[in-house]
């Protein structure tokens, strides 16, 4: 059976507020996030896709970015745990935004752990902001 895919209207609007509070460098409007069925992959949570330097040259367009989550392990995670997936897969997306992806020396459990701790921090921070004012 082919793999299956499906964009992901919500995780878009996560990595989104992702972005907003950890990641400001990411042009959200050049992400996207799909949800693919039916990968054999056995390890795979989700995957970072980007546009390289020569098709973007070829196509005439700037870089781009789709994070694909395999849906039948992604799916089943708690909220924290597809928060970090998250935010481990946007942590690949380079300062420069430009077509290349930071390794698994800087995407590591320590470096997503510290992303996740500050996120919920800020998050809360400038939702309690909100509601005060």
């Amino acid at each position: 059976m082919p793999i299956k895919y499906q964009h992901a209207p919500d995780l878009n609007e996560k990595a989104r507020e992702i972005c907003k509070v950890l990641f400001p460098h990411v042009r959200v409007d050049s992400i996207s996030c799909i949800r693919s069925f039916g990968s054999k992959s056995r390890r795979t949570i989700a995957r970072c896709h980007a546009l390289g330097k020569v098709m973007q040259l070829g196509m005439g367009t700037k870089a781009f970015y789709t994070i694909e989550f395999l849906s039948e392990r992604f799916d089943k995670m708690s909220e924290e745990e597809q928060l970090k997936v998250i935010i481990h897969e946007l942590m690949h997306i380079p300062k420069s935004f430009g077509g290349g992806f930071k390794h698994h020396d800087f995407v590591n459990d320590k470096n997503i752990e510290a992303h996740y701790k500050t996120y919920l921090r800020l998050k809360d921070g400038n939702k309690n902001w909100f509601e005060k004012n």
